[in-house]
């Protein structure tokens, strides 16, 4: 396969791939900044990522806001002049200040999903970071480029598809995945998707760069993209089980022991589905038990805690600390296939 480069604006990234934003607490400084050492776009998820600060129950946000900063920091240090962003949710109650909070933190792009970004040029201001919506599907990515270009006079910088084989939350019905998995293509999809880009392209005169994302495992997954005129991938679950990602090495390995069986779709406290590794703690929620939340974060603007069945923050800092039997364990619809802790250098030899 010849790899080509990304070019994004004024950015080039060397290896045509984005590393995908998991939270919480997976995808930090020392993954983001590894893979932007090794010439693909870093990315640095924002979801609750001040949780190892001290003051981190008593102010959430203040917590939140400087570990953008010092991960940032400490990513800069290891990417050796590699491109690193953020992966920032439009869901969380403070997505304003968190996208404002990267830009001052020196982000070079910023990727937004969980909702539809529609305020993301608003909060970016006159900077030159690099903004892109994750779409799933056509009226998604019709809805944000109008509205962008109608209020903003601008379009997006990039655009990730996300398919339905991703890990953690989703942008389809329970309904949508299972066809998908059975006898749909997303590929009819993404060409939908590619012809809306293509009318703002001709609009704005420059080429707006497609990323897929969703179930990329090898070679021959990044050569499908490429067939479907991709511009690049993005990969998340492959990267965590590696040696340079963020989260406990007992979450990595729940990957590794895991099999085909064991990966599921289940539904989160906000009402969407999303895709782990079933353990005993979802066994426990499949058959109606309720963990309420020891303390509300107010993290998500659509969580009602007398509502929810558990804590969507407590489950995922629990997968971040290894405390695996009592976590949420996010994963993407092929992560079983990896049986051993790699590096990611190795991931993308593999990949490219």
């Amino acid at each position: 396969m010849k790899v080509k480069t990304l070019k994004i604006g004024d950015l080039t990234a060397r290896i045509p791939l984005i590393q995908g934003g998991m939270g919480v607490g997976i995808s930090l400084s020392s993954l983001a900044g590894t893979v932007a050492k090794c010439g693909g776009i870093g990315v640095i998820s924002t979801a609750q990522i001040g949780y190892r600060e001290p003051d981190f129950y008593s102010n959430t946000l203040q917590a939140n806001l400087r570990a953008i900063n010092s991960e940032m920091k400490k990513a800069r240090e290891i990417a050796h002049g590699g491109i690193i962003g953020f992966n920032i949710m439009v869901a969380l109650n403070h997505y304003k200040e968190q996208v404002m909070e990267a830009v001052k933190a020196g982000a070079d792009v910023i990727i937004s999903g969980a909702g539809l970004p529609v305020k993301l040029p608003e909060y970016i201001g006159e900077s030159n970071v690099k903004i892109a919506p994750i779409v799933s599907g056509e009226k998604a990515v019709k809805v944000i480029l109008k509205y962008w270009h109608k209020y903003y006079g601008r379009t997006a910088d990039f655009i990730v598809i996300e398919g339905p084989k991703a890990g953690g939350h989703l942008g389809f019905s329970k309904d949508e995945i299972i066809k998908y998995n059975s006898n749909l293509n997303f590929d009819d999809e993404v060409k939908k998707i590619k012809r809306v880009v293509m009318e703002y392209e001709n609009l704005y005169g420059e080429h707006i760069p497609l990323i897929l994302a969703g179930g990329i495992e090898s070679k021959d997954d990044v050569q499908h993209a490429f067939d479907l005129e991709m511009d690049g991938i993005q990969v998340a679950s492959k990267f965590v089980t590696t040696v340079e990602c963020d989260g406990d090495i007992r979450y990595k390995n729940a990957y590794v022991s895991s099999n085909k069986e064991d990966i599921t779709i289940v539904k989160s406290p906000v009402g969407m589905p999303g895709r782990a590794i079933m353990n005993s703690f979802m066994e426990k929620v499949i058959k109606g038990e309720k963990f309420p939340p020891s303390k509300c974060l107010r993290c998500l603007k659509n969580c009602n805690p007398k509502e929810i069945d558990y804590c969507i923050t407590e489950r995922l800092i629990a997968a971040a600390k290894g405390d695996i039997e009592n976590a949420l364990l996010f994963c993407g619809a092929k992560a079983y296939i990896q049986k051993d802790i790699s590096t990611v250098k190795n991931v993308i030899d593999e990949l490219f």
